[in-house]
């Protein structure tokens, strides 16, 4: 083998290949992966129907459980009714008290030996005009014990003809009274009916029979509570009749409390009315609730379930914007979250290619040695190939090592704690590092410090080392012999009055490409002086540096120093957010 063949060879390793590794167009894998896509869209999440969303449900209940709260105040209308029977038994004793005036001005006449004697067809004569219509039954008896007037008794006691009021007619459907009759009945299972003795009028009555009555002609006025046989009401007032303070009889009063049932069956009515209307708007309001809040989940859940399946056009993430609620927050925080996710994903795809490209170049050119050392049997020859083998071996070493620390920079960033760092005795122990390294025309250095401020950021003190590790490495390879690389940190405000620390690295070689002030910050972009040995450098530690500098808020950029229109070195400058 010649030695321009080896040359050639040599050569090769710097051949540049196709950016893009080109992808393999499998037919077959790309009809599984169609298939497995169909088969997860079929396994898409049921859309659930409203009344059987639990969070419907949820709703539902807690608004229904608040409405029961007045219905469980119907079972305190018993106070309620005891209300209505103490105003009415009032107005009984007030109507008793007049009526036995009455009797006692009109129905006592003078007897003999001066005795006060009862007329009994007066009093009937007067329970007639005074109590005909009203509804109220009288009784009046004698301090004997005797009934001596009965206003139901058109004849007197033991009569044949008896009043009896009616009971009103009735009203309404037979179901809406079927139904009011179910609803009395469940209330009262629920309370209990009221408790009152049950009323019994014998055949032939006496004050006995009655101990309002035995009250009243002891001179006390005394309302009772009856229960009747159908277990309505029946209230009874017993007042003392008398003349010149003394007591001649007792005149009892009863009316049917049908008015207190009635009222009170009225309010659970009006109750149950307005428990109905606001059930109804309960259910309704529950529902568009639910919607409101389901519907827009569902919706983000659904396009969750493309994005998984990799069926979403663009985001996929519907805009929720005009709800201005938490809901549409959560939709743009999920946007936001997407976006990057697939702008990672997007980038990763690139690292890839990227690696791949990079890592082709010295296998073609280990591969093409390692064949070619194996057919020639000069010693001379052999010892270039294998020297192009070993240096090839360690471009990988360098590119892996460089490709390891790249890809796991994410990670690590998000895991470290950050901690508070001066800048400034950050980069004075450095330049005593490379000053320690330096040779005898090595670069000087020079570090510019303010006097008094504070140079601090909060950051990881590992990567914002690597950062300027990075700026001199790259500063001493493009110094010329015995040049000066200088370094200067200041504090500084932007435009918003926010506090940054700058830091910038200059040096006096060639500078910079101005095409190239933002490509130099690529991966594996490489621009290395002349003479130097290819491969040495992978490309990646400007691209690490902008990564480290972004995950700390701050930035990073290049450019050329100029004096009398020409270059005369390159300046990087880094600006972190101060502490």
């Amino acid at each position: 083998m010649s030695a321009d063949t080896v040359a050639e060879l040599g050569n090769l390793r710097r051949d540049s290949l196709p950016a893009r590794v080109p992808e393999v167009d499998d037919a077959q894998d790309k009809k599984a992966q169609a298939k497995q896509r169909s088969a997860e869209a079929k396994r898409l999440r049921p859309r659930r129907a409203p009344w059987r969303s639990p969070l419907t449900r949820r709703i539902l209940l807690v608004n229904v459980l608040v409405l029961v709260v007045p219905i469980l105040g119907l079972l305190h209308l018993d106070q309620y009714r005891q209300s209505l029977i103490r105003s009415e038994l009032d107005a009984m004793v007030t109507q008793a008290r007049t009526f036995s005036l009455a009797l006692g001005s009109t129905a006592i006449r003078d007897g003999q030996n001066g005795q006060q004697v009862l007329s009994h067809e007066s009093i009937r004569q007067l329970m007639r005009v005074l109590l005909g219509g009203t509804g109220v039954r009288a009784r009046v008896f004698s301090r004997d014990g005797q009934m001596v007037g009965d206003s139901f008794l058109l004849s007197g006691p033991g009569g044949q003809v008896k009043v009896i009021e009616l009971p009103p007619p009735d009203q309404g459907s037979p179901l809406v009274r079927y139904i009011s009759e179910i609803y009395d009945l469940l209330f009262e299972g629920l309370t209990g009916r009221f408790n009152a003795p049950l009323y019994k009028e014998n055949p032939i009555q006496r004050a006995a029979d009655y101990s309002e009555v035995l009250a009243a002609l002891r001179g006390d006025a005394v309302g009772t509570v009856w229960a009747d046989q159908d277990g309505g009401l029946l209230l009874s007032v017993a007042v003392p009749v008398q003349r010149y303070r003394q007591v001649l009889a007792s005149l009892m009063i009863t009316k049917d409390g049908g008015d207190i049932e009635q009222a009170v069956r009225d309010r659970r009515h009006d109750v149950l009315i307005v428990f109905g209307i606001a059930l109804t708007v309960t259910i309704f309001m529950s529902f568009y609730l639910s919607r409101t809040i389901a519907s827009p989940i569902r919706k983000l859940a659904e396009a969750a379930e493309r994005v998984r399946l990799g069926n979403a056009g663009g985001n996929g993430i519907p805009d929720l914007q005009s709800g201005n609620d938490e809901i549409s927050d959560l939709a743009s925080a999920l946007k936001d979250m997407t976006t990057t996710l697939q702008d990672r994903l997007v980038a990763i795809e690139a690292f890839a290619a990227d690696v791949a490209h990079e890592i082709k170049n010295p296998l073609s050119s280990l591969r093409s040695a390692v064949e070619t050392v194996a057919r020639i049997e000069d010693p001379s020859q052999q010892k270039k190939l294998m020297a192009i083998i070993v240096d090839d071996v360690q471009r990988l070493d360098r590119l892996i090592s460089d490709i390891s620390d790249a890809s796991r920079l994410d990670a690590e960033l998000a895991r470290s704690e950050s901690e508070t760092l001066d800048i400034g005795r950050l980069l004075q122990a450095m330049i005593e590092v490379h000053k320690a390294g330096s040779g005898e025309h090595g670069p000087h250095f020079s570090l510019l410090l303010p006097d008094k401020e504070k140079l601090e950021v909060n950051g990881i003190e590992l990567r914002l080392g690597q950062v300027f590790r990075n700026l001199l490495a790259n500063a001493i390879s493009f110094s010329p012999k015995d040049g000066l690389i200088a370094l200067a940190a200041r504090r500084e405000r932007d435009a918003a009055g926010r506090p940054w620390i700058t830091v910038t690295v200059s040096d006096e070689g060639p500078g910079l490409v101005e095409q190239k002030l933002e490509a130099i910050f690529d991966r594996f972009y490489t621009e290395r002086p002349e003479g130097e040995k290819f491969g040495t450098h992978s490309g990646l530690g400007l691209s690490i540096s902008r990564q480290i500098v972004e995950a700390h808020g701050g930035e990073i950029f290049a450019r050329n120093r100029e004096k009398d229109g020409g270059k005369t070195g390159a300046i990087f400058t880094v600006r972190l957010p101060a502490e």
